[in-house]
């Protein structure tokens, strides 16, 4: 997993909500957190999940 440290000062409600809807692009499971202090969001941090399927059984 990786992060990336991005200026919030001086950003307005449109470029927070720009961020967390690029954080929910492409997801197809998993979740999205936005943390927020002081009524500010400080955080968003996203968690996919890949579900693998079980190879269907052979009849022999």
């Amino acid at each position: 997993m990786s992060a990336s440290l991005r200026s919030v000062e001086g950003q307005d409600e449109a470029s927070i909500l720009r961020e967390i809807q690029s954080a929910l692009l492409g997801l197809r499971f998993g979740s999205v957190e936005i943390t927020v202090h002081n009524g500010q969001v400080v955080q968003i941090e996203r968690k996919e999940k890949f579900r693998l399927q079980q190879p269907t059984p052979r009849n022999s």
